[in-house]
């Protein structure tokens, strides 16, 4: 076989193509997922669609396998009385099961060129929690199951702004302290 530049270009650019794949799919990728979460101190028992139980401490967040459409819950406490047995309703690829009932925050975060953020929080809707207003219009969500969000509770915003032309955002659902303690941090006012 001769010696091909040709061939060996197209080989060369095969290899790139599929190590970039490659570092996307391993590092940059988002992947989707559903969680059960317990900002409690309390221990809990769960069976999803009637399958096998699962268990979720105080303060932790569960992956959990969820079809789309029709889904049940059932729930019970540590000593496995039946607190509640729920059905919820699946449409996005990523969301969050609130078992205790208790709050969450949905914040939307914007992204952009030459963004006035302190200016745009003043203009959208305030939020009141424990009686003091947050701007920024974070929606209270304190039902069993949500998917109106990107980034779920364990999951951060991201660093890296892909791009800047023009002002986008996206949407995180937090614990109520974890809320209060990012809005804390990062605005300033």
């Amino acid at each position: 076989m001769k010696n091909n530049a040709s061939l060996k270009g197209l080989l060369i650019a095969i290899a790139a193509f599929i190590f970039a794949f490659g570092i996307y799919f391993l590092f940059l990728a988002k992947r989707n997922y559903y969680v059960v979460d317990n900002p409690t101190a309390n221990t809990f028992y769960y069976k999803i669609n009637n399958g096998s139980e699962g268990t979720i401490a105080g303060g932790q967040t569960v992956q959990v396998e969820l079809n789309k459409g029709k889904n049940s819950i059932k729930v019970f406490d540590r000593n496995k009385k039946m607190l509640f047995d729920s059905a919820f309703e699946v449409n996005k690829v990523r969301g969050l099961i609130n078992i205790a009932h208790q709050d969450y925050y949905i914040n939307e975060q914007y992204y952009g060129y030459n963004l006035k953020k302190d200016s745009l929080l003043l203009a959208l809707d305030k939020t009141i929690i424990d009686g003091k207003a947050y701007f920024g219009g974070a929606k209270l969500f304190n039902k069993l199951f949500t998917d109106d969000f990107y980034y779920n509770v364990d999951e951060d915003y991201d660093k890296v702004i892909k791009n800047v032309q023009k002002v986008e955002s996206r949407s995180k659902i937090f614990r109520k302290q974890d809320y209060l303690n990012y809005y804390k941090e990062y605005y300033k006012f």
